[in-house]
Protein backbone atom coordinates (compact mmCIF):
# COMPACT_ATOMS: atom_id res chain seq x y z
CA UNK A 1 0.00 0.00 0.00
CA UNK A 2 1.16 3.77 -0.85
CA UNK A 3 3.55 5.39 1.70
CA UNK A 4 0.70 7.24 4.01
CA UNK A 5 -1.39 6.55 7.00
CA UNK A 6 -4.93 7.85 6.77
CA UNK A 7 -5.15 7.69 10.53
CA UNK A 8 -2.59 7.95 13.56
CA UNK A 9 -2.56 7.72 17.28
CA UNK A 10 0.50 9.36 18.53
CA UNK A 11 2.02 11.27 21.34
CA UNK A 12 -1.64 11.61 22.75
CA UNK A 13 -2.57 13.24 19.37
CA UNK A 14 -4.58 12.05 16.36
CA UNK A 15 -3.51 12.62 13.32
CA UNK A 16 -5.52 12.70 10.09
CA UNK A 17 -4.57 13.32 6.48
CA UNK A 18 -6.47 15.75 4.97
CA UNK A 19 -8.84 14.52 2.42
CA UNK A 20 -9.40 17.56 1.20
CA UNK A 21 -5.91 18.52 0.42
CA UNK A 22 -5.60 15.86 -2.00
CA UNK A 23 -4.00 15.17 -4.69
CA UNK A 24 -2.44 18.58 -4.55
CA UNK A 25 -0.96 18.34 -1.28
CA UNK A 26 -0.23 15.61 1.28
CA UNK A 27 -0.90 17.34 4.77
CA UNK A 28 -1.74 16.28 7.92
CA UNK A 29 -4.61 17.44 10.80
CA UNK A 30 -3.36 17.13 14.80
CA UNK A 31 -6.53 16.77 16.44
CA UNK A 32 -5.09 17.46 20.30
CA UNK A 33 -8.53 18.42 20.95
CA UNK A 34 -12.02 16.31 19.85
CA UNK A 35 -13.57 19.28 18.46
CA UNK A 36 -11.26 19.62 15.97
CA UNK A 37 -11.72 16.07 14.84
CA UNK A 38 -15.55 16.79 14.98
CA UNK A 39 -14.78 19.45 12.42
CA UNK A 40 -12.48 17.64 10.69
CA UNK A 41 -15.53 15.34 9.99
CA UNK A 42 -18.25 17.74 9.28
CA UNK A 43 -15.75 19.28 6.63
CA UNK A 44 -15.03 16.45 5.06
CA UNK A 45 -11.13 15.90 6.07
CA UNK A 46 -11.55 12.82 7.12
CA UNK A 47 -14.07 10.67 5.42
CA UNK A 48 -15.26 7.52 4.49
CA UNK A 49 -17.50 5.41 6.52
CA UNK A 50 -15.06 2.81 8.38
CA UNK A 51 -12.16 5.96 8.95
CA UNK A 52 -15.31 8.25 10.51
CA UNK A 53 -15.78 5.39 12.88
CA UNK A 54 -12.22 4.82 13.90
CA UNK A 55 -11.51 8.69 14.49
CA UNK A 56 -14.49 9.03 16.27
CA UNK A 57 -13.69 6.57 18.70
CA UNK A 58 -9.95 8.30 19.27
CA UNK A 59 -12.18 11.31 19.92
CA UNK A 60 -13.41 10.01 22.63
CA UNK A 61 -9.60 9.20 23.86
CA UNK A 62 -8.87 12.98 23.23
CA UNK A 63 -11.76 14.14 24.99
CA UNK A 64 -10.88 12.15 28.23
CA UNK A 65 -7.31 13.88 28.37
CA UNK A 66 -9.25 16.85 28.01
CA UNK A 67 -11.64 16.55 30.55
CA UNK A 68 -8.33 15.67 33.07
CA UNK A 69 -8.76 19.30 34.01
CA UNK A 70 -12.14 19.14 35.40
CA UNK A 71 -12.12 19.82 38.99
CA UNK A 72 -15.21 17.24 39.93
CA UNK A 73 -15.95 13.48 38.61
CA UNK A 74 -19.42 14.53 37.82
CA UNK A 75 -17.81 17.51 35.77
CA UNK A 76 -15.48 14.89 34.16
CA UNK A 77 -17.77 12.23 33.60
CA UNK A 78 -20.34 14.91 31.74
CA UNK A 79 -17.60 16.18 29.61
CA UNK A 80 -16.78 12.78 28.04
CA UNK A 81 -20.51 12.28 27.40
CA UNK A 82 -20.79 15.79 25.95
CA UNK A 83 -18.12 14.74 23.33
CA UNK A 84 -19.47 11.42 22.60
CA UNK A 85 -22.95 13.49 21.61
CA UNK A 86 -20.75 15.73 19.70
CA UNK A 87 -18.89 13.03 17.68
CA UNK A 88 -22.15 11.75 16.65
CA UNK A 89 -24.20 14.61 15.60
CA UNK A 90 -21.12 15.51 13.08
CA UNK A 91 -22.25 12.95 9.62
CA UNK A 92 -25.87 11.13 10.16
CA UNK A 93 -25.47 8.87 7.45
CA UNK A 94 -22.69 6.65 7.94
CA UNK A 95 -23.75 4.19 10.66
CA UNK A 96 -20.09 2.89 11.54
CA UNK A 97 -19.48 6.18 13.31
CA UNK A 98 -23.10 5.47 15.58
CA UNK A 99 -21.32 1.74 16.00
CA UNK A 100 -17.94 3.24 17.34
CA UNK A 101 -19.01 5.27 19.31
CA UNK A 102 -21.72 3.10 21.03
CA UNK A 103 -18.69 0.69 21.90
CA UNK A 104 -16.55 3.53 23.42
CA UNK A 105 -19.67 4.95 25.35
CA UNK A 106 -20.37 0.92 26.62
CA UNK A 107 -16.53 1.01 27.66
CA UNK A 108 -16.53 4.32 29.28
CA UNK A 109 -19.31 3.06 31.55
CA UNK A 110 -18.18 -0.32 32.22
CA UNK A 111 -14.59 1.54 33.60
CA UNK A 112 -15.16 0.90 37.47
CA UNK A 113 -12.52 3.17 38.34
CA UNK A 114 -12.51 6.82 39.32
CA UNK A 115 -8.76 7.12 37.97
CA UNK A 116 -8.38 9.17 35.20
CA UNK A 117 -5.22 7.77 34.03
CA UNK A 118 -6.62 4.13 33.99
CA UNK A 119 -9.78 5.33 32.54
CA UNK A 120 -7.89 7.32 29.50
CA UNK A 121 -5.96 4.41 28.88
CA UNK A 122 -8.93 1.68 28.78
CA UNK A 123 -10.42 3.94 26.54
CA UNK A 124 -7.36 4.02 23.93
CA UNK A 125 -7.36 0.25 24.57
CA UNK A 126 -10.69 0.28 23.16
CA UNK A 127 -9.76 2.47 20.42
CA UNK A 128 -6.74 0.64 19.31
CA UNK A 129 -8.71 -2.77 19.33
CA UNK A 130 -11.22 -0.61 17.38
CA UNK A 131 -8.45 0.30 14.71
CA UNK A 132 -7.23 -3.23 14.03
CA UNK A 133 -10.38 -5.04 14.08
CA UNK A 134 -10.95 -2.26 10.98
CA UNK A 135 -7.62 -3.11 9.24
CA UNK A 136 -8.29 -7.23 9.56
CA UNK A 137 -12.04 -6.78 7.91
CA UNK A 138 -10.58 -4.45 5.34
CA UNK A 139 -8.40 -7.55 4.40
CA UNK A 140 -10.52 -10.01 5.08
CA UNK A 141 -12.74 -8.34 2.66
CA UNK A 142 -9.94 -8.42 0.25
CA UNK A 143 -9.54 -12.04 0.24
CA UNK A 144 -12.87 -12.40 0.48
CA UNK A 145 -13.31 -10.33 -3.30
CA UNK A 146 -10.50 -11.70 -4.74
CA UNK A 147 -12.38 -14.81 -5.25
CA UNK A 148 -15.12 -13.17 -7.56
CA UNK A 149 -12.24 -10.50 -9.38
CA UNK A 150 -11.78 -12.36 -12.56
CA UNK A 151 -7.79 -11.99 -14.33
CA UNK A 152 -7.69 -9.13 -16.64
CA UNK A 153 -10.90 -7.82 -15.11
CA UNK A 154 -12.05 -4.23 -15.92
CA UNK A 155 -13.21 -2.97 -12.16
CA UNK A 156 -15.21 0.30 -12.19
CA UNK A 157 -16.02 1.75 -8.89
CA UNK A 158 -17.50 4.75 -7.40
CA UNK A 159 -16.34 7.59 -4.91
CA UNK A 160 -13.45 6.32 -2.69
CA UNK A 161 -13.52 2.99 -0.75
CA UNK A 162 -9.96 2.60 -0.15
CA UNK A 163 -7.37 2.80 2.85
CA UNK A 164 -8.32 6.86 2.39
CA UNK A 165 -11.84 5.91 3.64
CA UNK A 166 -10.40 3.06 6.74
CA UNK A 167 -7.63 2.47 8.64
CA UNK A 168 -6.17 1.54 5.94
CA UNK A 169 -5.92 -0.99 2.98
CA UNK A 170 -9.79 -0.24 2.00
CA UNK A 171 -13.38 -1.91 1.30
CA UNK A 172 -14.09 -1.93 -2.06
CA UNK A 173 -10.39 -0.84 -2.94
CA UNK A 174 -8.96 -3.92 -1.00
CA UNK A 175 -10.94 -5.78 -3.11
CA UNK A 176 -8.55 -4.30 -5.73
CA UNK A 177 -5.61 -4.53 -3.94
CA UNK A 178 -6.23 -8.35 -2.70
CA UNK A 179 -6.53 -8.73 -6.80
CA UNK A 180 -3.81 -6.80 -8.19
CA UNK A 181 -1.38 -8.34 -4.93
CA UNK A 182 -2.56 -12.30 -6.07
CA UNK A 183 -1.02 -11.14 -9.59
CA UNK A 184 -4.43 -10.64 -11.28
CA UNK A 185 -4.06 -7.95 -14.38
CA UNK A 186 -6.91 -5.90 -13.27
CA UNK A 187 -7.67 -2.44 -14.75
CA UNK A 188 -9.46 0.09 -12.55
CA UNK A 189 -11.65 2.52 -13.92
CA UNK A 190 -12.25 5.69 -11.82
CA UNK A 191 -15.94 7.76 -11.73
CA UNK A 192 -14.71 10.91 -10.58
CA UNK A 193 -18.00 11.79 -8.18
CA UNK A 194 -19.54 14.71 -8.43
CA UNK A 195 -19.53 17.21 -6.38
CA UNK A 196 -16.85 17.21 -4.63
CA UNK A 197 -14.36 14.44 -7.17
CA UNK A 198 -13.81 11.71 -4.31
CA UNK A 199 -12.86 9.04 -7.28
CA UNK A 200 -10.87 11.98 -9.18
CA UNK A 201 -8.75 13.12 -6.42
CA UNK A 202 -8.36 10.52 -3.87
CA UNK A 203 -9.28 7.08 -5.54
CA UNK A 204 -6.58 7.37 -8.45
CA UNK A 205 -4.12 9.14 -6.15
CA UNK A 206 -4.50 6.15 -3.92
CA UNK A 207 -4.29 3.43 -6.78
CA UNK A 208 -1.34 5.22 -8.75
CA UNK A 209 0.15 5.51 -5.28
CA UNK A 210 0.51 1.23 -5.58
CA UNK A 211 1.19 1.27 -9.10
CA UNK A 212 -2.44 -0.05 -10.08
CA UNK A 213 -3.47 0.78 -13.36
CA UNK A 214 -6.65 2.83 -13.33
CA UNK A 215 -8.33 5.42 -16.01
CA UNK A 216 -10.32 8.00 -14.78
CA UNK A 217 -14.02 8.86 -16.11
CA UNK A 218 -16.46 11.61 -15.65
CA UNK A 219 -19.50 10.08 -13.78
CA UNK A 220 -22.03 10.36 -17.37
CA UNK A 221 -19.40 8.11 -18.96
CA UNK A 222 -20.08 4.99 -16.78
CA UNK A 223 -23.01 3.68 -18.79
CA UNK A 224 -21.46 4.36 -22.23
CA UNK A 225 -18.36 2.67 -20.88
CA UNK A 226 -20.57 -0.06 -20.13
CA UNK A 227 -22.19 0.14 -23.57
CA UNK A 228 -18.92 -0.29 -25.29
CA UNK A 229 -17.83 -3.69 -23.06
CA UNK A 230 -15.07 -1.81 -20.89
CA UNK A 231 -16.49 -2.85 -17.38
CA UNK A 232 -16.63 -6.38 -15.87
CA UNK A 233 -17.27 -5.80 -12.40
CA UNK A 234 -18.49 -2.98 -10.24
CA UNK A 235 -17.40 -2.79 -6.83
CA UNK A 236 -18.28 0.42 -4.60
CA UNK A 237 -18.22 0.72 -0.77
CA UNK A 238 -21.26 1.51 1.71
CA UNK A 239 -22.14 4.09 4.26
CA UNK A 240 -25.56 2.24 5.94
CA UNK A 241 -27.08 -1.42 4.41
CA UNK A 242 -30.67 -2.05 5.91
CA UNK A 243 -31.39 -5.50 7.07
CA UNK A 244 -33.03 -6.17 3.81
CA UNK A 245 -29.87 -5.49 1.53
CA UNK A 246 -30.84 -1.74 0.61
CA UNK A 247 -27.32 0.12 0.91
CA UNK A 248 -26.74 4.16 1.15
CA UNK A 249 -23.75 4.86 -0.43
CA UNK A 250 -21.88 8.00 -2.41
CA UNK A 251 -24.57 9.89 -4.53
CA UNK A 252 -24.59 8.82 -7.95
CA UNK A 253 -23.93 5.08 -6.68
CA UNK A 254 -27.69 4.06 -7.50
CA UNK A 255 -27.37 5.20 -10.67
CA UNK A 256 -24.30 3.44 -11.53
CA UNK A 257 -26.17 -0.01 -10.02
CA UNK A 258 -28.75 0.15 -12.48
CA UNK A 259 -26.86 0.44 -15.46
CA UNK A 260 -24.75 -1.91 -14.50
CA UNK A 261 -27.83 -4.44 -14.10
CA UNK A 262 -28.98 -3.06 -17.50
CA UNK A 263 -25.45 -4.17 -19.18
CA UNK A 264 -25.73 -7.70 -17.39
CA UNK A 265 -22.98 -6.85 -15.17
CA UNK A 266 -21.97 -7.51 -11.62
CA UNK A 267 -22.32 -4.85 -8.92
CA UNK A 268 -21.06 -5.76 -5.40
CA UNK A 269 -20.80 -4.06 -2.16
CA UNK A 270 -17.95 -3.90 0.47
CA UNK A 271 -18.52 -3.18 3.65
CA UNK A 272 -17.87 -4.37 7.15
CA UNK A 273 -20.63 -6.50 9.44
CA UNK A 274 -20.74 -3.24 11.36
CA UNK A 275 -22.20 -0.96 8.25
CA UNK A 276 -25.35 -3.00 8.43
CA UNK A 277 -28.03 -1.37 10.44
CA UNK A 278 -30.06 -4.50 11.21
CA UNK A 279 -32.54 -2.50 12.69
CA UNK A 280 -33.40 -0.70 9.57
CA UNK A 281 -35.73 -2.48 7.68
CA UNK A 282 -34.98 -0.73 4.16
CA UNK A 283 -33.28 1.62 2.74
CA UNK A 284 -36.44 4.59 2.82
CA UNK A 285 -35.38 4.70 6.73
CA UNK A 286 -31.71 6.34 6.24
CA UNK A 287 -31.51 9.83 6.75
CA UNK A 288 -29.39 11.21 3.96
CA UNK A 289 -27.57 13.74 4.63
CA UNK A 290 -28.00 16.87 2.56
CA UNK A 291 -24.84 19.16 2.63
CA UNK A 292 -24.55 22.77 1.62
CA UNK A 293 -25.69 24.00 -2.27
CA UNK A 294 -22.42 25.42 -2.46
CA UNK A 295 -20.47 22.12 -3.01
CA UNK A 296 -22.92 22.42 -6.22
CA UNK A 297 -22.82 25.31 -7.57
CA UNK A 298 -18.98 25.94 -6.80
CA UNK A 299 -15.52 23.61 -7.48
CA UNK A 300 -12.47 24.27 -5.14
CA UNK A 301 -13.71 28.28 -4.73
CA UNK A 302 -14.50 28.48 -8.52
CA UNK A 303 -18.27 29.21 -9.40
CA UNK A 304 -19.73 27.20 -11.73
CA UNK A 305 -23.33 28.19 -11.69
CA UNK A 306 -25.15 31.43 -11.30
CA UNK A 307 -24.72 32.05 -7.62
CA UNK A 308 -29.00 32.36 -7.03
CA UNK A 309 -29.30 28.95 -8.67
CA UNK A 310 -31.13 26.70 -6.75
CA UNK A 311 -29.05 23.27 -5.82
CA UNK A 312 -30.13 20.00 -4.27
CA UNK A 313 -27.09 18.32 -2.84
CA UNK A 314 -27.91 15.02 -1.19
CA UNK A 315 -24.48 13.37 -0.08
CA UNK A 316 -25.86 10.01 -0.51
CA UNK A 317 -28.36 7.36 -2.04
CA UNK A 318 -30.01 4.31 -1.95
CA UNK A 319 -29.47 1.21 -4.11
CA UNK A 320 -32.00 -1.26 -3.89
CA UNK A 321 -31.03 -4.38 -2.95
CA UNK A 322 -32.99 -5.85 -6.76
CA UNK A 323 -29.35 -4.23 -8.09
CA UNK A 324 -26.65 -5.93 -5.79
CA UNK A 325 -24.81 -9.08 -7.00
CA UNK A 326 -23.62 -9.69 -3.04
CA UNK A 327 -22.22 -8.03 -0.46
CA UNK A 328 -18.48 -8.63 0.62
CA UNK A 329 -17.67 -8.65 4.03
CA UNK A 330 -15.31 -9.66 6.42
CA UNK A 331 -16.96 -13.42 7.05
CA UNK A 332 -18.03 -13.81 3.46
CA UNK A 333 -19.86 -12.59 0.42
CA UNK A 334 -23.73 -12.27 1.37
CA UNK A 335 -25.97 -13.13 -1.48
CA UNK A 336 -29.76 -12.65 -1.98
CA UNK A 337 -32.27 -12.89 -0.48
CA UNK A 338 -30.28 -10.71 1.74
CA UNK A 339 -33.20 -10.38 4.50
CA UNK A 340 -31.82 -14.31 5.04
CA UNK A 341 -28.06 -13.88 4.07
CA UNK A 342 -27.69 -10.96 6.54
CA UNK A 343 -29.74 -12.57 9.37
CA UNK A 344 -27.56 -15.31 9.03
CA UNK A 345 -24.20 -13.31 10.30
CA UNK A 346 -25.94 -10.53 12.38
CA UNK A 347 -28.19 -11.21 15.33
CA UNK A 348 -30.26 -7.57 16.84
Amino acid sequence: MGNFNTIQWKDNKLILIDCTKLPEKEEYIVCCKYSTLCKATKDLAVRGAPAIGVSAAYGVVLAAIEAEKCKSHEEYNNFIKKAIKDLSETRPTAVNLFWALNKMEKKFNSINSNDREYIKDSLLEEANDIYKYDIKCNEDMGRYGNTIVPDKANILTHCNAGALATAGYGTALGVVRAAYSSGKQIHVYADETRPLLQGARLTCWELMQDNIPVTLLCDNMAGYAMQLGKIDLVITGADRITSNGDTANKIGTYSVAVLAKENGIPFYIAAPLSTIDINLKNGSEIKIEERNQNEVKELFGVRTAPAKAEAFNPAFDITPNKYITGIITEVGILKPPFEESIARVIRK
